[in-house]
C-alpha cells in the first residue's frame, strides 16, 4: 500500500522542472493520457472487463472531471508557481479532508487517537515543507506580512488540488459499484486528459510537443508510467477496498519519500527540523492505522483503574 505514495513523491520532483519548460497543461496531458492507455491495455491481462456499467456513468463523469481534469490542472498550475514549501504541505494535507468525508459518508470511526494522529501528521508535513526560517520567524514574531508573502497563488492551486484529490478518493467508491476499479482508473485518466489537451492548444506560447532533451522525456515517462499508471491504479484499487481514513493517511508519507529520493539521488541531507517532521509523520501513520486497538486498550485500562 505504500508504493503509490512513494511513486507520487518522486514523480512530483520529476514534473517540477518540466512544467517550466513545457507548460502546465502539456505536462498534465502527457502525464495522464499515456498512463490511462497503459492501464487500459493492462485490464484484459488481469482478466478484467473494460466496460463501465450504465449505473456507474453519472458518478464516473463527476469522478473524471474532479480527480483527473481539475486535479491535474491545479497540481501543474501549483508547480508552476511553487515546487515545494507550503504548496507541498497543502496538497499532502488531503488525508484530513478524506477523514472528514469518510466519517460523514461511510461512517468511518475517528476516535481521539485517530484525530491526534491526523494532527501530528499535519504538523509533520509542515516541518518537512515549510522553510525553517519562516517557522522560527513566525513563532517568535507572528509577523502577518511574512505569512502573506508565503501564501501566494501557487499555494491556492495546491490547496485546490488537495481538495480535488480528497474528493476523488471518496468518489471512486461511487463510480465503481458495478464496474472494475482498474478500468475506471484507466478510462478516467484518458477522458480526463482531453480537456487538458484542448486547453493546451489554446496556449499559443507553448508548442504541441515540448522540445525536451532525452533525459527530460525520461522524466516525463517516469511521471506518466510509474507516477501515474502504476501509482493511480494501485491507489484507487486500494481506496475501493480499504478503510479510507487509514489508507489516505499514508499520503503523509509522500514528502518523506520525496526527501529520501533526494538524499539518495542528489546527495541532499535532511535538516534537524525535517527529521522531526519525518518522526511525526511516522507516529501519525502508526496512530491512525492502529487507532481502534490503542483506543480499546486505553478504555480497558481506564475501566480497570476505576474498578480498583
Amino acid at each position: 500500500m505504500l508504493l503509490p505514495f512513494a511513486l507520487w513523491g518522486t514523480a512530483m520532483a520529476a514534473m517540477a522542472p518540466l512544467v517550466n519548460s513545457g507548460g502546465a497543461f502539456s505536462v498534465a496531458f502527457l502525464r495522464l493520457f499515456p498512463a490511462g492507455i497503459t492501464v487500459l491495455l493492462a485490464v484484459p491481462l488481469f482478466g478484467r472487463n473494460w466496460s463501465i456499467s450504465k449505473n456507474d456513468l453519472f458518478w464516473f463523469c463527476i469522478f473524471t472531471i474532479i480527480d483527473a481534469s481539475i486535479f491535474q490542472i491545479c497540481l501543474t498550475k501549483g508547480l508552476t508557481y511553487t515546487g515545494a514549501g507550503l504548496g507541498s504541505v497543502l496538497i499532502d494535507s488531503q488525508p484530513l479532508i478524506v477523514a472528514l468525508l469518510a466519517r460523514s459518508l461511510f461512517g468511518d470511526a475517528i476516535n481521539p487517537i485517530g484525530w491526534i494522529g491526523l494532527m501530528l501528521g499535519l504538523a509533520g508535513i509542515i516541518c518537512l515543507g515549510v522553510p525553517p526560517e519562516f517557522l522560527s520567524h513566525w513563532w517568535l514574531l507572528a509577523d502577518k506580512g511574512s505569512i502573506q508573502e508565503l501564501w501566494n497563488i501557487g499555494e491556492v492551486w495546491m490547496l485546490a488540488a488537495a481538495i480535488s484529490m480528497a474528493l476523488g478518493t471518496v468518489l471512486i467508491r461511487f463510480a465503481c459499484k458495478e464496474s472494475d476499479p482498474i478500468a475506471i482508473t484507466g478510462w478516467h485518466m484518458v477522458l480526463g486528459s482531453l480537456p487538458l489537451l484542448g486547453w493546451h492548444l489554446f496556449e499559443t506560447e507553448w508548442p504541441l510537443l515540448p522540445a525536451w532533451s532525452f533525459s527530460e522525456w525520461g522524466l516525463m515517462a517516469y511521471a506518466s508510467l510509474l507516477g501515474s499508471a502504476l501509482a493511480y491504479g494501485l491507489f484507487f484499487w486500494f481506496a475501493n477496498r480499504e478503510e479510507l481514513t487509514t489508507f489516505s493517511t499514508l499520503a503523509f508519507l509522500t514528502p518523506v519519500f520525496a526527501l529520501i529520493s533526494g538524499g539518495l539521488w542528489l546527495g541532499e541531507r535532511l535538516l534537524p527540523l525535517q527529521w522531526v517532521g519525518v518522526s511525526l509523520v511516522l507516529i501519525s501513520v502508526l496512530l491512525v492505522s492502529q487507532r481502534r486497538r490503542f483506543w480499546e486498550q486505553s478504555e480497558l485500562k481506564s475501566g480497570f483503574s476505576q474498578e480498583t
